[in-house]
């Protein structure tokens, strides 16, 4: 027989242990922790911490009495903390993806957010204690430490939590609207689409390497050459939605992968997402093809080796690796000599990107073999692992043997997104109007006439004859 759920409002015993010790090995912070059950039956888990035993408990018994005033019915007050109306804004956000009105991305988006950044900064702060000033700063800081997409959306986090808290009589006003829109450095490089000398040279590679081919890449990228859907929407698409007849297909559906959920089909980004393409020749061969191997209705027309769906992150990472496929044999043995002073560190993946200030796919790369890798970059590499002179020379030296340019480096820019700016950049010098490209990509936002009207067959046909015009690419 089960345990017996907790009443309502109420929480179970309280642990405490010692978080964190001195210098001398004496405690100096301890950590209260117990589980409360809210008033919609969800039991949490809530944390509270102090410099002595006594101060944690007494943290965490004021944190449960600030939930149960706030969630049954009290509202927000100007001594709660900026964690209690995370937690209620938070509630509010997920009754929000239920509903729909919210895409799971958004919210993992938010959970991230609210996790790493806002609340480590904000969390013991009362609402009356806010002020302009104060959110001004984090909210830099963040966009310092981490980057300029991080700080909008925790500029976002904050005030969906202020705004729920002036609703809630325990704020005045909201003081991230008194803040500076958050803006970054705009890029001078125009958008880069593969030309027709690249076009071939990758589905050249593609062909020529054995991993690409293992991963399916060829044709995956051929339909997203012709269609300039995006990589989600790419994955997304099943049989039915292939009309050879008409030579069309419907985009109505995403793969995303969602926090806690796994891979989920949902519906595209927006009404101007769903639409009906026409499919070059090239492309609809391409589909035949597959099509008559032997498949049902609803499965994905680019499935996983399962036949499942297939995740986008790690299609992206298979496109990332066929972009740099493994060079010379001098690379791969800067690559083993690379993940041995790594490992020699102690050093996981992860922790050495950590160190050295970079994407831990770029040490994965490095270390197959993948990128080429200048001397320089070496040396602050060797640096953060701290190998031995006598080492360091060897690897500097090989370093200087591989670092020769080869063909295949000049595609290492390429990403899922560059076949749609090159479907765009095609479908541009045909002649087509803005209006018509971005009907084909799903960037508009129609009327709902427009909408309605248009979902109903392919809003630009002429797409599929200007995309003719690159089959002796493939």
């Amino acid at each position: 027989m089960g345990r017996k759920p907790l009443p309502l409002g109420t929480w179970g015993s309280v642990r405490t242990y010692v978080s964190h010790k001195g210098k001398k090995g004496k405690p100096d912070r301890y950590r209260a922790e117990t589980y409360f059950r809210d008033f919609e039956g969800i039991t949490r888990h809530v944390p509270a911490y102090g410099r002595t035993k006594t101060e944690a408990e007494s943290n965490l018994k004021d944190r449960l009495r600030e939930r149960v005033r706030a969630r049954s019915g009290g509202g927000l007050t100007s001594m709660d903390r900026f964690s209690v109306g995370a937690e209620l804004w938070y509630d509010e956000v997920l009754q929000k993806v239920k509903d729909g009105t919210r895409s799971t991305g958004t919210r993992d988006a938010y959970e991230r957010a609210l996790r790493n950044h806002v609340l480590p900064a904000l969390k013991e702060v009362r609402f009356g204690e806010f002020s302009v000033p104060l959110v001004d700063r984090v909210i830099k800081q963040i966009k310092t430490k981490v980057g300029v997409p991080t700080a909008q959306t925790s500029r976002s986090v904050i005030s969906g939590v202020c705004g729920l808290a002036v609703r809630h009589g325990a704020m005045e006003s909201n003081p991230v609207r008194e803040i500076e829109r958050i803006e970054g450095v705009k890029s001078k490089r125009n958008p880069r689409a593969l030309v027709a000398d690249e076009r071939r040279m990758w589905f050249q590679m593609l062909n020529s390497d054995p991993k690409a081919v293992e991963a399916d890449l060829f044709d995956l990228t051929v339909f997203m050459l012709g269609t300039g859907v995006r990589i989600g929407e790419t994955l997304g698409v099943i049989w039915e939605q292939i009309n050879f007849f008409s030579s069309e297909v419907a985009i109505t559906h995403q793969i995303v992968r969602s926090k806690g959920e796994g891979l989920l089909r949902t519906r595209t980004k927006s009404r101007a997402g769903e639409r009906v393409l026409k499919i070059p020749s090239w492309c609809v061969a391409m589909l035949r093809a597959r099509f008559v191997q032997g498949v049902r209705l609803t499965d994905p027309v680019f499935p996983d080796s399962t036949g499942g769906f297939r995740d986008p992150s790690n299609t992206r990472r298979s496109l990332r690796d066929a972009r740099s496929p493994i060079g010379s044999e001098l690379r791969r043995n800067l690559g083993r000599a690379l993940k041995d002073c790594r490992q020699l560190a102690g050093l996981t993946q992860k922790e050495a990107a950590e160190v050295i200030g970079c994407a831990q796919n770029r040490i994965s790369l490095m270390e197959n073999g993948r990128v080429r890798i200048e001397v320089q970059e070496v040396e602050t590499i060797l640096d953060a692992y701290g190998t031995p002179v006598g080492r360091r020379s060897e690897v500097i030296e090989i370093t200087a043997q591989a670092s020769t340019p080869v063909a295949a480096d000049a595609m290492a820019w390429i990403t899922s997104h560059a076949f749609r700016k090159t479907t765009a950049t095609i479908l541009d010098d045909a002649g087509q109007s803005a209006r018509q490209i971005a009907d084909q990509l799903g960037h508009a936002r129609p009327s709902l006439t427009q909408d309605v009207y248009m979902g109903r067959k392919a809003k630009n046909p002429a797409a599929a004859d200007a995309l003719e015009t690159i089959a002796d690419d493939l």
